[in-house]
């Protein structure tokens, strides 16, 4: 496949959600990635990708989030030294 020209973190779909949603992402060498899930206050939540080694490209992982209440989460990428974060609602 193509070689993405840049690290970039979709917003997630659908947005607000229950109780799952997906996040798209794509990176454009190879990394060290983690995709980290917190609360507005900077609690983390949950961790759907720790310190995984992933080439370039472009990723979907699914979020299921039926143990968190109602409320805005950040999701935040980190793919060497690089960091990205969005928002997103969920919605029960």
């Amino acid at each position: 496949g193509l070689v993405p020209d840049e690290f970039s973190l979709s917003q997630n779909y659908p947005n607000p959600f229950n109780p799952s949603t997906s996040i798209e992402f794509s990176i454009n060498e190879l990394s060290n990635v983690s995709l980290d899930i917190y609360t507005i206050t900077g609690e983390l939540v949950g961790s759907l990708i720790s310190g995984k080694e992933f080439s370039s490209g472009t990723y979907k992982v699914s979020f299921d989030a039926s143990n968190l209440s109602s409320g805005i989460y950040l999701y935040s990428l980190r793919a060497g030294n690089n960091i990205l974060t969005r928002k997103m609602t969920l919605l029960k």
